[in-house]
């Protein structure tokens, strides 16, 4: 797999290719529709998926609340593990949104990328102010000799797949759910980074991981399994707030507690999937009311973890 993030510098390997097009934030499961549904129209033809960096909400309303699904490492990882040898993450700037379709078709895609089929969702529009659609898209590929697929979105009972449809489930509770159409659990990617050690004096250390550019779920206590860098997967509890118990008045933040683990975690990459939320985010009237719950929540986590048929089993440790 290549990630190209200059779209006027495509190696000559790269061209050529059958180019899926979206943001692909999460990589859920319609998206593995579109790639499939692409490869199935043109097998003969390398498999690609183009897509922006930063999201273009994010590049349009900065102020908004971080709404990332994925961050575009995780993003590049998973589209390889889809199928596409080539992912192409265009740079979104001021100078990228103010292409027009004309020029987002003949320059980037024809000249800059040399693609020779793309495929989209029926609502897929582009150039400046979206001004593009998918009857001028159609026309003017064709007039350049380059195919196109476009793929009804995959569907269900709630309508179509999407990334937003996602972040709602998590933001309301429900990680399954969420993982559901993900094809996966939905997981958070961050550092280790030191905290104020009072989950130690507790009696649970946790690993304090930001949220960063990742949507905010559900305030509250999880079930959660955790990747460590070395493949290991391990089961935990996590809490995702403000801690309002202890009030410290910083931002909301991710922190676990790893089950029968006792290591220096500081500045390691984790990634923490969050399986079942347990319960809310509450006050309580003192560190030692907390310290109970604390207890109870990471007994319920392992009974809710031990359900589980799709969580690994802990790897062993590398030497």
């Amino acid at each position: 797999m290549t990630l190209h993030e200059d779209w006027t510098a495509i190696p000559p390997e790269a061209r050529g290719a059958a180019v899926a097009l979206g943001n692909f934030d999460g990589v859920h499961l319609g998206h593995v529709h579109l790639l499939r549904s692409l490869h199935a129209a043109r097998p003969d033809l390398t498999l690609g998926a183009l897509t922006f960096e930063p999201h273009p909400r994010e590049f349009f309303r900065p102020q908004d609340p971080p709404l990332r699904l994925m961050l575009p490492e995780i993003r590049t990882r998973i589209l390889h593990e889809q199928g596409a040898r080539h992912v192409f993450q265009l740079r979104f700037d001021a100078d990228f949104s103010h292409l027009t379709p004309d020029q987002f078709v003949e320059t980037v895609l024809h000249a800059g990328l040399g693609v020779r089929h793309v495929a989209c969702g029926p609502d897929f529009a582009f150039g400046h102010r979206r001004s593009g659609n998918i009857a001028y898209l159609g026309q003017k590929l064709e007039s350049l000799g380059i195919g196109l697929t476009v793929v009804p979105p995959l569907t269900d009972i709630g309508g179509p797949y999407s990334s937003s449809r996602i972040r709602r489930l998590l933001q309301e509770g429900y990680p399954e759910r969420a993982a559901e159409e993900l094809g996966r659990p939905w997981f958070i990617t961050g550092e280790v980074a030191h905290g104020d050690k009072r989950g130690r004096l507790l009696g649970f250390p946790t690993a304090n991981i930001p949220l960063g550019r990742h949507v905010e779920p559900a305030r509250g206590v999880y079930a959660v399994s955790v990747r460590h860098p070395d493949g290991r997967v391990t089961p935990g509890v996590a809490n995702i707030g403000r801690r309002p118990t202890i009030d410290d008045g910083q931002e909301s933040r991710l922190e676990v507690h790893l089950f029968d683990v006792n290591e220096d975690l500081y500045g390691q990459t984790l990634e923490v999937s969050l399986h079942k939320l347990l319960r809310e985010e509450k006050r309580f009237a003192g560190l030692d009311e907390l310290k109970a719950q604390i207890a109870d929540d990471a007994q319920a986590a392992r009974a809710a973890l031990a359900s589980l048929t799709f969580l690994p089993p802990p790897a062993t440790r590398i030497p």
